[in-house]
């Protein structure tokens, strides 16, 4: 009888383990932070443009503190806000990083730094 309850007593532990495992949820691949908030503001345009850079800058740095990756799109958005301040140097950087993470962005990050060239971004 107590081997009975013994056995009883280790499935039930095994299953609850199993359970509360399953509760963990799923790992994302990318760490969002703000991005999407931002986003939309940019779309709003209530916020400057500086303060919605000054924010993904910052999450940029906790992105890469935790090791995690950035989203698709990210970088891209970046260097449109540096394009729209008036920060090619750093728009540039932000459309290569977006391309190098991204490679079927290209097409499009090479679209908006001709663009950017000729003022036509944006």
């Amino acid at each position: 009888m107590n081997l009975t309850l013994s056995r009883s007593l280790m499935a039930l532990t095994l299953a609850a383990s199993a359970l509360l495992a399953g509760c963990a949820g799923p790992k994302t691949l990318y760490q969002w932070e703000d991005y999407q908030p931002q986003v939309y503001e940019y779309f709003k345009g209530e916020e400057p443009k500086e303060a919605q850079a000054e924010v993904l800058e910052r999450d940029l740095q906790k992105i890469r503190s935790t090791g995690k990756a950035v989203p698709p799109g990210y970088h891209a958005h970046l260097g449109l806000l540096y394009l729209s301040m008036g920060k090619d140097d750093q728009m540039v950087q932000q459309f290569r990083t977006e391309k190098a993470l991204f490679p079927e962005s290209g097409p499009y990050m090479d679209f908006l730094l001709k663009n950017a060239k000729t003022g036509d971004a944006q």
